[in-house]
């Protein structure tokens, strides 16, 4: 079945991913951070403990990127940089009280916003389109970590496939 590049899935998923994060980032102007910034406390109050490696392909942001964020987070007391108890030249990174305050209101927009978006759609069809956009990101991931092997020795993470199972953790949480 040939689609129109308008509506084929790939266009839709990132039209609206586009549009989400547009109204997400309207909706919090009035935050003590960058829209950047918020995303950095949403994945990292779910990976706390990560490096920023791990953390900025989570993000699938430049590592100095990530890093020049988290210094001023740091300078702003949004988020703690702790040296890792196994590898002393590692720095592990926590989220801290005053970034943690901004979750709540943060989640309560996001889903306000969600449910705007999905206004005309009944429950059950709201079931299944989460249901179904579960399966395709699961399918992803599988297909992303059988396309890049993980490297073979222990505790080493390479490439982006092996984030793959803490991306779908992520969204599916």
């Amino acid at each position: 079945m040939k689609q129109d590049p308008q509506t084929s899935l790939g266009f839709l998923l990132v039209d609206a991913a586009r549009l989400l994060r547009r109204r997400f980032e309207q909706e919090n102007r009035d935050m003590p951070m960058t829209s950047a910034q918020l995303q950095i406390i949403a994945r990292l109050s779910k990976n706390e403990g990560i490096g920023q490696a791990a953390l900025a392909s989570l993000l699938e942001l430049e590592p100095m990127t990530v890093s020049r964020h988290v210094d001023r987070m740091v300078a702003a007391g949004l988020v703690e940089r702790v040296q890792d108890p196994n590898d002393r030249r590692a720095r592990q990174l926590f989220t801290t009280e005053k970034s943690r305050a901004l979750l709540a209101p943060m989640r309560e927009r996001a889903n306000t916003l969600f449910d705007e978006a999905q206004v005309g759609l009944s429950s059950k069809e709201r079931e299944a389109l989460f249901a179904a956009l579960q399966v395709v990101v699961r399918n992803l991931c599988a297909a992303d970590a059988s396309a890049n092997p993980a490297d073979d020795r222990p505790g080493r993470r390479t490439g982006s496939a092996p984030m793959a199972d803490d991306v779908k953790q992520d969204i599916l949480s």
